[in-house]
Parts: structure tokens; C-alpha cells; sequence
């Protein structure tokens, strides 16, 4: 018997036919793959070229061969606007419309610091944001912060210690002196007094607590002008009313402020301003102990019978009223409760207080002597230990 297979016209073209089948079925699968990758080749391609134009004229960096360097200057208080159009003008990007949105998208908008720095054409627009956000070029402002409670030899300490001014005693004399500050009117007045030779300094309680921005190489009269001006600041109109219906000076407001800063917590203030007030009506010597430290120095809460005699035109023990001038500089809220003490404590009587608490400021308020000094045999212990765990000079 014949094994091969005999091929007839049918079996042929029924072999031709299937063959197709398996053809065209795997075209069916494969067609729509083709399309996608070539229409993806495509889109990558447009993309590309439409990144290469876009890139060309908004991104790259303007020379990569030109690396010489270019100082730039961003001053205090220029824009992201300016900015950018500033680094267009001097042709370090390419688009001040593209940085400048590319900084705000990155968040880099509000960071750029103000300064001298040096760039060249071959940088990016990216490593041009990150260096001017960084602030490693010179910078030509930098900020400084005044505490309240703070003296003039605690502001000059400072400014010595962060590099401000380099010479701490020239610092010192001007505050002392104030003579160069005459045209502050409150300046003017506090030397009319006739009291600077009694002060310790003529700007005491006049350099305001606050956080400034000053220029590096500021000098220390600009210094000290910029926070006499943040004083008239302050002390507003309305002050200087209420100040008169207390019959009461500018001056003799700070001061009264500063002992207030001085003695108790933002909480208290109202109520030790209203001790004092009673104090003033009554002709009582006003017994404050933040007085005495200011002038010998001392950080001590129990204060020994040497200290409460020192002989000062700051002593309060001895001398009636406020003390000669300010003992610090007091902040917004302590001048707020020397002008408005707390009436309804007034009006009960309050003439006492003493320090309850050492650690946390707690005072403990009280109405005649004998409950007062009742307080102070209670309280002295903790003083005397505080002390000596402070180590208090």
C-alpha cells in the first residue's frame, strides 16, 4: 500500500486556505502593536524636538563654554520678579518667565537671600536657584533679634558675640552718652531731664525688643538708630495720650515698663503694674528688687541687707517714686501695662508681691505688710535654695 498521501485539487486548496487562516490571524494580533510603537516612536520624536526648541530657549544654560565669572546682587527686599529680571538683563538665563516660575514650583521663591553672588552663563537654571537659595554668596543683610528684658550691656554682648560690632566699650559709650542721638525727640527729652549723668545710660529701655534686618556691615550708630526708630514705633499717638492722662512722661512710662518686664511673666504684668500705680498714689516707696540687680549686677533672688542699701539713684528702697530712667528695654506688652494697669486689683488694694516660685515666675500678691511679710518668711527658703542651686552671684 501507498503511504504517501495522495494530493488532490480539494486537499490542496484546503491546505492553501488554512495556511492563510494562521496568517491573518496573527496579523490581527500584531497590527495593533505595530501602530502603537510607531505612533509612540512618533510621539516620542515630536517631544523630543518640541523639548530640544523649548529647552533651547527657556532652560539651557545661556554659554556652556562660558564659565567667567559674573557678580550678582540681590538686595534686601527685591522680589522673585526682580530677581528674574535682573538675571535676564544680565544674561545669566535665558527666560525671566521660566525662572521665575520654576522657583515658585520648587518653592524656592521665598528663600532666595539677599546678597553678592557669583555665577557664570554655563549654569543651569536649577544651580542657579539652588546657589541664590542658599544664601553662600556674601550676604549683605543679616537679621538680628533683641530680647525684652535685655540691657544695653546685654544688647552690646550680644552684637559683639554675633560679629555686629567690633568694638563692644565704642558701643557702650554711645548708648551711655546719647548725645548723638538728639533728634529723637524722646532722646532729646531724656537729655533735657538733666539725669543722664545719674544714668547708668542715656538709651537705656530706648532700644527696642524686636527681630531687625540690618546690613552686615552696618555700623553701630545705624544699629542703634534702627531700634530707637522701632521705639517711636511703639510707643504710639494713643500712647502718648494715655501717658498724659496718667500724667505720666514717655520716659517715666518705660521705666515703669521695664521694672515690669523685669519682675513678672507676660500674665502678670497688669497686675504688678497695678501694685506700682497704688504705690505712686500712696507716696510708698516702691521696694523693687529688679532695681537693686540692675545696678550691682547681682542675679540673686534673696537680696542681703548690702544690697537693699546701695547708695543709686536706681534704688528704690530708698528713694521715692520710679528709679532715674528704664533698667531694660521693655517689650510691647510690658509698656501696655504700665499705661493700663489692672483697675479692679487696684481697686481691691493690692500693694505686695513676691516671687512664689522660683523656677516658673509664680508671684504671690498681697494687701497689707503683715500678710506680705508673712509671704516672705514662707518664700525666703525657696529663694535662698534657688540660689545656691543656680549658683547666683
Amino acid at each position: 500500500m501507498n503511504r504517501h498521501q495522495e494530493y488532490t485539487p480539494e486537499k490542496l486548496l484546503e491546505e492553501r486556505e488554512y495556511g492563510l487562516f494562521w496568517y491573518s490571524w496573527l496579523w490581527t494580533i500584531l497590527r495593533p502593536v505595530l501602530v502603537f510603537v510607531c505612533a509612540m516612536l512618533l510621539l516620542v520624536g515630536v517631544v523630543s524636538f518640541a523639548w530640544g526648541k523649548f529647552s533651547a530657549v527657556m532652560i539651557d544654560p545661556v554659554n556652556t563654554q562660558d564659565v567667567t565669572p559674573i557678580t550678582f546682587e540681590i538686595k534686601s527686599g527685591d522680589s522673585l520678579t526682580r530677581v528674574a529680571n535682573n538675571l535676564q538683563g544680565m544674561n545669566l538665563i535665558r527666560n525671566r518667565t521660566f525662572f521665575k516660575y520654576y522657583a515658585d514650583f520648587m518653592g524656592f521663591g521665598q528663600k532666595i537671600q539677599a546678597g553678592n553672588y557669583t555665577l557664570n552663563r554655563g549654569m543651569t537654571v536649577a544651580q542657579i536657584a539652588d546657589q541664590l537659595t542658599r544664601g553662600d554668596g556674601k550676604p549683605i543683610v543679616r537679621n538680628i533679634t533683641i530680647i525684652p528684658g535685655w540691657t544695653v550691656e546685654g544688647i552690646a554682648e550680644y552684637l559683639m558675640k554675633e560679629g555686629i560690632v567690633k568694638d563692644q566699650a565704642a558701643f557702650l559709650e554711645l548708648c551711655r552718652s546719647g548725645q548723638q542721638f538728639a533728634d529723637y525727640y524722646y532722646i532729646n527729652d531724656v537729655l533735657a531731664t538733666g539725669t543722664v549723668a545719674q544714668r547708668k545710660y542715656a538709651l537705656e529701655g530706648y532700644l527696642a525688643p524686636d527681630t531687625y534686618e540690618i546690613y552686615t556691615d552696618a555700623k553701630a550708630e545705624e544699629i542703634i538708630k534702627k531700634l530707637l526708630s522701632q521705639t517711636g514705633a511703639v510707643f504710639k499717638e494713643g500712647h502718648q495720650a494715655r501717658a498724659q492722662e496718667l500724667n505720666m512722661t514717655m520716659d517715666q512710662v518705660l521705666t515703669l515698663a521695664s521694672m515690669i518686664e523685669k519682675e513678672a511673666k507676660t500674665a502678670d504684668f497688669a497686675r504688678v503694674s497695678g501694685i506700682f500705680h497704688n504705690r505712686l498714689k500712696q507716696n510708698m516707696r516702691l521696694g523693687s528688687d529688679v532695681t537693686i540687680k540692675y545696678v550691682t549686677g547681682t542675679t540673686r533672688i534673696a537680696l542681703g541687707g548690702s544690697d537693699l542699701a546701695v547708695d543709686s539713684p536706681y534704688n528704690t528702697y530708698q528713694r521715692p517714686g520710679l528709679p532715674v530712667g528704664p533698667i531694660c528695654g521693655p517689650s510691647p506688652a510690658a509698656v501696655q501695662a504700665a499705661l493700663y494697669p489692672d483697675e479692679a486689683f487696684m481697686a481691691e488694694g493690692y500693694l505686695y508681691f513676691c516671687s512664689k516660685d522660683p523656677d516658673t515666675g509664680e508671684l504671690y500678691f498681697s494687701k497689707t505688710l503683715e500678710e506680705h511679710e508673712q509671704a516672705v518668711r514662707v518664700y525666703a527658703p525657696l529663694w535662698e535654695a534657688y540660689d545656691k542651686r543656680t549658683d547666683a552671684q
